[in-house]
């Protein structure tokens, strides 16, 4: 037994930081993805750029961040001073025995204080 406890934590180290390195990634590109976001919204609700430029810079983003969505899954709306702007996509891990699929739903919406 006194053998076997230290291959099984080596063992269960390496699973931890095999799960992390393909668990991990996901997180963060969801996280710098909902960062460009917020500041899209914000940045655009004091500009007149049309709907379909925002989108085109938001697909560009979810490219160069890795986040696997369509046009049909992104959502931007323009109107009196507001602007919202979200995405629903999920990402497919497959660990060994158990796949995994991540939900992810960034959003941010702004209203610009000014226009009434």
């Amino acid at each position: 037994m006194d053998k076997i406890k230290p291959i099984l934590i080596v063992f269960v180290i390496v699973a931890i930081i095999y799960v992390g390195i393909k668990v991990v990634p996901p997180f963060f590109n969801d996280w710098q993805f909902q960062d460009f976001i917020e500041g899209e919204a914000r940045i655009d609700t004091y500009n007149t750029k049309p709907e379909a430029d925002i989108r085109k810079d938001v697909m560009k983003a979810a490219r160069e961040n890795d986040i696997p969505i369509t046009d049909d899954q992104l959502e931007v709306q323009r109107g009196n001073g507001t602007i919202l702007i979200g995405a629903k996509y999920s990402v497919h891990i497959d660990l060994p025995g158990y796949p995994l699929d991540l939900q992810f739903n960034p959003s941010s919406s702004n209203k610009n204080p000014v226009v009434r």
